[in-house]
Order: C-alpha cells, then sequence, then structure tokens
C-alpha cells in the first residue's frame, strides 16, 4: 500500500512518462530440474517515469508456459526507483564517463502455480547506481538483495542469506536508423544454502534485444508500435550450480511492443 501510494504521487509529478504493452515468444526456455525447453508466451505491461528527484520503472509479466512445464501460468513483479542525488542536492556528481549518480531500491514479487517448485519469490534491493553519458541510458547498479521464497514442499518462508548484485540497464539507440539495443545484465553472487539445505551458485543473466521503431516507418509515431529480437542467456537459474539439468538457458525471442 505505501508503495502504490508513493507512485501514484510521483505520477501526480511527472516530467515525463513512458507505458507501453509488449509481447514475446521463444521456444527454448529453461526452468531448473527441467531438461526439457519450454515454450513460453509472455505478455509484459511496462511503466517508466521521471519525476523531479528521479525516476521509477515498474515492469509486470505474465508468463503462460506450454505443457513440458505443466502449462504453467506465471506473474512476474519488478519495481525500481532511482533517486538522482545531483537533483536532491543540487550539486554535480558528474566524473569521466558517468554523468550522475543515484540511489535505487525497489523490490520483486512473483508466483507461479506449476506442479513442481511453485515459487513465490519476495526480494528487496537497495544500492548506489552510476549513470553513464551515453546516447539513452546506461545505468551501473550495485545491489544488496534480500529475497525469500515459500515452495509449496516447505512449511514456512524461508529467507536465503543476503548477497549483492551488479545489474546494468539499457536502452540505447542505433544513429539514426530506427533500431535501438535494450536490455539488462545481471551478476548475482550465491545466496548461500537453499531451502532445501543445498548450496548455491553465483548467476549470471542477460537479456537484450534489437528493437526497430516500425511506428515511424508506417507513421504511426515515433517509437509508438516497435519489433524486435532477443536473445535471453541464463547460467546457473535461480542460483541452481550447472549440475541441475534445466539451469542453464540461450532463448532467442521474437517481441513486439505498443507505446501509449
Amino acid at each position: 500500500m505505501l508503495a502504490q501510494a508513493s507512485m501514484g504521487s510521483m505520477a501526480q509529478a511527472a516530467e515525463w512518462s513512458d507505458t507501453s504493452i509488449g509481447y514475446r515468444y521463444g521456444d527454448s526456455f529453461r526452468e531448473p530440474f527441467n531438461s526439457q525447453d519450454i515454450s513460453k508466451n509472455i505478455v509484459n505491461i511496462t511503466h517508466a517515469s521521471g519525476y523531479k528527484y528521479g525516476s521509477n520503472f515498474l515492469n509486470l509479466d505474465i508468463l503462460q508456459s506450454d505443457s513440458t512445464d505443466s502449462s504453467a501460468q506465471e506473474a512476474y513483479l519488478a519495481y525500481r526507483n532511482t533517486l538522482d542525488l545531483g537533483k536532491v542536492s543540487g550539486k554535480s556528481f558528474a566524473f569521466g564517463p558517468v554523468r550522475g549518480l543515484g540511489l535505487t531500491a525497489g523490490f520483486d514479487w512473483n508466483t507461479k502455480n506449476d506442479t513442481g517448485y511453485a515459487s513465490k519469490k519476495r526480494m528487496l534491493v537497495v544500492g548506489p547506481t552510476l549513470m553513464m553519458d551515453v546516447p539513452g541510458f546506461l545505468n551501473v547498479s550495485l545491489l544488496l538483495l534480500q529475497e525469500s521464497n515459500f515452495p509449496k514442499s516447505i512449511a514456512s518462508r524461508y529467507t536465503y542469506k543476503t548477497h549483492p548484485m551488479l545489474n546494468l540497464a539499457w536502452g540505447i539507440p542505433v544513429g539514426a536508423t530506427g533500431l535501438s539495443f535494450e536490455g539488462y545484465m545481471n551478476y548475482i553472487a550465491s545466496k548461500g544454502d537453499n531451502e532445501f539445505g543445498g548450496g548455491t551458485a553465483p548467476e549470471t543473466n542477460f537479456d537484450g534485444t534489437l528493437f526497430y521503431d516500425l511506428g515511424s516507418a508506417l507513421g504511426a509515431g515515433k517509437n509508438t508500435f516497435r519489433v524486435g529480437v532477443g536473445y535471453q542467456y541464463w547460467r546457473n537459474k535461480f542460483g541452481n550450480p550447472k549440475s541441475v539439468a534445466g539451469s542453464l538457458a540461450k532463448t532467442p525471442m521474437l517481441r513486439a511492443d505498443y507505446h501509449f
């Protein structure tokens, strides 16, 4: 409720705002302890906005798996607020290739109804962000994660060891071509023992998309409608070591989004 109220007040004072609905599809997703390729249809709703002291980012993914993943449905929500310390203090924190310094905080939340693990992840994040001086944006964050889960096979919610994550998030136009390269990369340290007493491994998650601004080409307005090709590489997914089947995913995707 507090997060909703805070976001509402920020939206009223927004200096810029972008909301979109998107779709992506891939047929070689993987899930830990499942050795088969999985097809997923994913619909996302994304909102980004800037206000006097920083920016907001909110994304909700609704995922539908095929029968190789129990025909499972999943919702994954992520929210980040970044305070621009230069705007807050009235001072410049620019140096070298860095145009500004921020403080990022937020949360992740998910629920999934597969017949196996049935994730109910909750995670809080906080840490500093470097805002790089590039066309578009490139943010580099070092975040501290407090993560827990409550799968159906355990009696109570389990909290992992607090651990760090190096996060890169970017959206960079490719000159005047109508193309842009967007995505994120996370390197997440081991989070200690899992809820079953086994060890966890550091994980790497890269997700990048090359978008084309089809809206401009069709006369519908710049970046109104975009299509693209994406690729996800996820090593040691959810901290599961390489000995676990399905812990490595290499997934090409087709993507489209509409901005309003």
